[in-house]
């Protein structure tokens, strides 16, 4: 297995609406969409987040995640990812986020303790009370020594893509299309 970084733009936004579609699921109504729109439209384009796969030897995906980097681009923190394989009740996203947290500064929120834990398997080691019941662990490779220092990741501001995409409904079509594509050419191997 390895993890690879997915550049090539047509797969990129595959690999998004695969993650946004099995994070927000069927019944979501316009969520994935909305996400998926915000995030190509607004954070691919000021190059702030990045979509990473874990692919097994023969290159087939089996775990896809969107890191996003935080405002002082000091680090990253994964906003979506997905298990595409889960053999044996093992977690690729968590294999993922294990290389990751090995390579590069990651921080990642947990709602509970069963998420945490998860996370910390995969090398969050540092933990901080974080508003709303909300654990926010950081790895050893990210610069934070505390929650003054922690800048927070950059998002999608949902209200403001639905209002963009009321206000111009080829633009709505458009990204409905480039969403629906993705998930029809969702590539067995990249």
């Amino acid at each position: 297995m390895r993890v690879i970084q997915v550049n090539e733009p047509d797969q990129r936004e595959a690999c998004l609406a695969r993650l946004c579609a099995d994070t927000f699921g069927s019944d979501a109504g316009l969520t994935p969409l909305l996400r998926f729109a915000g995030v190509a439209g607004v954070l691919f384009e000021q190059q702030a987040a990045r979509v990473l796969a874990l692919v097994d030897d023969s290159s087939r995906p089996l775990a896809l995640a969107l890191l996003v980097l935080d405002k002082a681009n000091q680090g990253m923190t994964p906003m979506l990812m997905v298990d595409l394989d889960s053999e044996a009740g093992n977690s690729p996203a968590m294999v993922l986020i294990h290389e990751l947290a090995e390579r590069a500064p990651l921080r990642v929120d947990a709602s509970d303790d069963a998420e945490r834990e998860r996370f910390e398997h995969a090398g969050i080691g540092r933990w901080f009370d974080g508003p709303h019941d909300i654990r926010i662990g950081l790895n050893s490779h990210h610069p934070a020594t505390g929650l003054d220092d922690l800048s927070p990741p950059l998002g999608v501001d949902d209200a403001a893509v639905t209002q963009s995409l009321k206000r111009d409904p080829k633009l709505f079509e458009s990204y409905k299309q480039r969403f629906t594509n993705g998930l029809a050419n969702f590539p067995a191997t990249l």
